[in-house]
């Protein structure tokens, strides 16, 4: 399948967008299409011989031009929405200069204003008549690109609101003109009075006036439609166009695009980071927020991954592009807020439907009203009146920005907080969801296990269980690795080696058989775990997950393994249950070691020791029990879950293939994100709804009141000009509703600020001998091993942790190692 995206011009409403989707999916092969009305981005999924061309085709048959989309920053809607804005306030500033003097010889005898005599009186009519004419002609001419676009798209068969605004300005004048003629014959044949009451007939100034007040609401329809663009413009701003080269000359200056994969860039304090890259030299504090909505600058050193778009605000380091141009961090978020807001919810269907048939329905309920109010009154200047005030007052824009405005806002507010939502479709699943699957590794715990103990004898469990594991990429093996590193374990080779996934591992070292894995897994290779069973279930009752090591078919030991949960779990799972959410951890893990995590964070529910294929099966077997699933992982074993749950969201520090396969991705590595989604869904759904009441139901109330079916019972009228004032209305408050969304506040915001205030204990670390911000990165890197969440300040020369029940004594080995000295270690609140 071929994926194109286009740039439609010329979409003037919801009925132009509906007709351009028409058009593309009539032709053969085109599997799916979807219109973005507010951006004017259109995207198209098919296979035939020459897509391109094809829909290009479709599109200018259809009307409208149409170019390619590059998604460059020079392509952004923002730039062609500020031309547009431009002409539509000359329009309407050119047109008022001649519309003031226009209403004030059309209705100034209202209000007794004088007029000159050669305008006055029924011997004047013609010449009023005539001066009125000539004041209208320069606003037509002006605005005249709604007489061209609406009368084509009526010959083609597709009205659309253009066409609402030219049927009935056009029907005024040439009304108007008709009038012009009947003034003249009374004013021939010396009938004076007759000559003064048609000379009231004459709607120049309501033609003037229609096209005059749409110009001015489509003015500031757009200036209201371009703040929607904030998030990505923002988001856009952050790349830089410049950047400094490392060379064997020394630096120079290159524009951003000439940058390739494998050059060194340099990054000084306070520059923006132009690429995707590791650090090859220095150290330095990185302002990740604008990717992760995280606050607190991370400590980078040799090695570490940067991000584009992201802030070196101490420090320097130069650093090796991985990823470049359109393949950076930062514009995948922005052509993922793009699709994203491309996408259409299925609440936006209603209004799709009501768009492909709303002109011309308008169109027939107009010529009904004006045909049913001649024959009754018999006055065909109020008949006229009465048609031309339903066609003005039904445009539909409205319409067509209820649901593009809120999302556009939405996806860029999710953005602006680590939320990237891939499709309006998630967004809206997400609001329904009644169940929250987590993973636990790496996503309810930080997935940084440490050995906690070593029961047995110390060199000889740790020198089995770590040269077995070092074949294994499963987390537990890194901390078993690390822990021998750290009491300096020499590994052995491995024979005969064999990997049970989930269970064990097995091999031969110097001649005899060993293992290492859990308890089942012993059992089924016929080795006892009496002796150790009993302390194995105390370890795994207080969170611990157990690895049992065996030799020659007898257990000599165990490894007690115990991950950090994410300081942040605690509160997304209480406030997901706020929001009446049952939340449920699936793991491989063992039941002991799951129900005390999940026992730690609130969670509901334990579905636990599931091997990884066993994990979909769990999620559909949810789904079954009438459940909306939204599942939340990081692994690649977690890829399968996120795919099959109605929503999968990525925690954003996880592979790239579990958040290839997720609708949602958090940029940052806490689960306040989820909470934020889930926020912001029930929020962009709630204003969607709002907007589509607004557009509806104005149209329901306000043509009756147009066509008169009121008249007869209390008099109310709406004159073309109040319709025309009316209708732009509606769209900026549209609009503006929409923008409301701008001030979305996520409660894990207000949460962290109340947190400030709240009295913690922590452990300070006086360490001597840090210099620079590479010593201190070293020393962040040595807490971060130890599996403690630690904070380094190099002026004070203290590294602050939360963990208070921490060893001291392995603390300051680890800090020693390096070549600094921990002078005081005390507990502080």
């Amino acid at each position: 399948m071929e994926r194109k995206r286009y740039k439609v011009t010329g979409m003037t409403c919801a009925a132009c967008s509906s007709r351009v989707e028409k058009s593309i999916k009539k032709i053969a092969g085109v599997d799916r299409v979807k219109v973005n009305f507010l951006t004017g981005l259109v995207e198209v999924v098919g296979d035939c011989k020459d897509l391109d061309s094809a829909v290009k085709n479709a599109v200018i048959s259809a009307g409208y031009g149409i170019e390619d989309d590059a998604l460059s920053h020079e392509n952004r809607p923002k730039k062609v929405e500020k031309t547009q804005g431009d002409d539509l306030l000359f329009r309407f500033l050119f047109s008022l200069c001649f519309l003031l003097p226009l209403i004030y010889v059309a209705m100034g005898h209202m209000i007794k204003l004088p007029l000159p005599k050669f305008l006055s009186g029924g011997k004047n009519a013609v010449t009023n008549g005539l001066t009125q004419f000539l004041i209208t002609l320069p606003i037509l001419y002006c605005n005249r690109a709604y007489f061209v676009r609406g009368i084509k798209a009526l010959f083609r068969g597709a009205p659309n609101m253009d066409t609402l605004i030219a049927v009935g300005s056009g029907a005024s004048v040439l009304y108007s003109i008709g009038m012009l003629f009947v003034i003249s014959s009374a004013v021939s044949n010396g009938n004076f009075a007759g000559a003064t009451k048609y000379l009231h007939q004459l709607y120049f100034d309501s033609a003037a006036m229609i096209v005059s007040l749409i110009s001015l609401g489509k003015f500031l329809e757009g200036k209201s439609k371009k703040r929607t663009f904030a998030a990505i413009e923002k988001l856009s701003a952050l790349a830089p166009q410049t950047a400094l080269i490392w060379t064997e000359d020394g630096e120079r200056v290159v524009d951003i695009s000439k940058i390739a994969v494998g050059d060194v860039v340099v990054i000084k304090e306070g520059a923006i980071v132009p690429i995707d890259g590791k650090v090859v030299y220095g150290d330095c504090a990185i302002d990740e927020s604008m990717m992760t909505g995280e606050s607190i600058p991370v400590e980078k050193t040799v090695g570490d991954d940067v991000t584009c778009g992201t802030a070196l605000q101490s420090g320097y380091a130069r650093v090796r592009a991985t990823k470049v141009g359109f393949d950076t961090t930062l514009s995948k978020m922005i052509r993922l807020v793009e699709e994203a807001s491309s996408t259409k919810a299925p609440i936006a269907r209603l209004a799709d439907k009501v768009s492909g048939v709303f002109v011309p329905i308008v169109m027939a309920i107009s010529l009904v009203t004006f045909i049913l109010a001649w024959a009754i009154s018999g006055d065909v200047g109020f008949a006229l009146k009465l048609g031309v005030s339903v066609l003005v007052i039904s445009c539909p824009c409205a319409l067509g920005l209820a649901t593009p405005v809120a999302i556009m806002v939405g996806m860029g507010k999710g953005a602006e907080y680590g939320v990237l939502i891939k499709s309006a479709e998630a967004l809206e699943t997400l609001r329904k969801a009644t169940v929250v699957v987590f993973d636990k590794t790496g996503t309810i715990t930080l997935g940084r296990p440490l050995v906690k103990k070593v029961l047995g004898e110390e060199q000889m469990v740790l020198t089995v269980a770590a040269s077995l594991e070092k074949l294994s990429s499963h987390p537990l093996a890194k901390a078993v690795l690390q822990c021998a590193n750290e009491r300096a374990i020499v590994l052995q080779s491995v024979d005969a080696f064999q990997s049970k996934i989930g269970r064990g591992l097995c091999g031969t070292i110097n001649g005899e058989n060993c293992a290492v894995g859990s308890e089942e897994y012993m059992l089924e290779q016929n080795i006892s775990t009496t002796e150790f069973c009993g302390r194995a279930k105390e370890l795994q009752k207080s969170g611990h997950t157990v690895l049992f090591v065996a030799k020659n078919a007898c257990l000599i030991g165990l490894l007690a393994i115990s991950d950090q949960i994410k300081d942040d779990a605690s509160f997304a799972i209480s406030a997901l249950k706020k929001h009446k959410i049952q939340t449920v951890m699936l793991t491989g893990d063992k039941l002991a070691t799951a129900e005390n995590v999940a026992k730690q964070v609130g969670i509901d529910r334990v579905i636990a020791e599931v091997l990884p294929n066993e994990k979909q099966s769990v999620i559909a077997g949810l789904q079954k029990e009438g459940n909306v699933v939204a599942m939340v992982g990081d692994g690649i074993n977690d890829a399968p879950s996120l795919m099959t749950a109605d929503v999968g969201i990525a925690i954003g520090a996880g592979t790239e293939i579990a958040i290839e396969s997720a609708d949602i991705v958090l940029m940052s590595d806490g689960l306040s994100g989820v909470v934020d989604a889930v926020e912001l869904s029930a929020s962009v759904i709630r204003n969607i709804k709002q907007n589509l009441f607004w557009a509806l139901g104005y149209n329901a109330v306000c043509i009756p009141i147009a066509a008169g079916a009121f008249y007869p019972l209390w008099g109310i009228l709406l004159s073309p000009m109040i319709g025309a004032a009316a209708m732009s209305c509606s769209s900026l408050c549209v609009v503006g509703n929409a923008l409301r969304l701008k001030r979305f506040r996520p409660t894990s915001r207000k949460h962290i600020k109340k947190k400030k205030g709240t009295i913690v204990m922590k452990k300070e670390i006086k360490i001597e001998g840090m210099f620079c911000p590479h010593c201190s990165g070293r020393v962040q890197k040595v807490l971060d091993k130890l599996g403690l969440t630690a904070t380094v300040n190099l002026k004070k020369g203290i590294a602050i942790i939360d963990e208070i029940d921490s060893d001291d004594a392995i603390i300051s080995k680890a800090i020693a190692d390096e070549g600094y000295q921990v002078t005081k270690i005390t507990v502080k609140k």
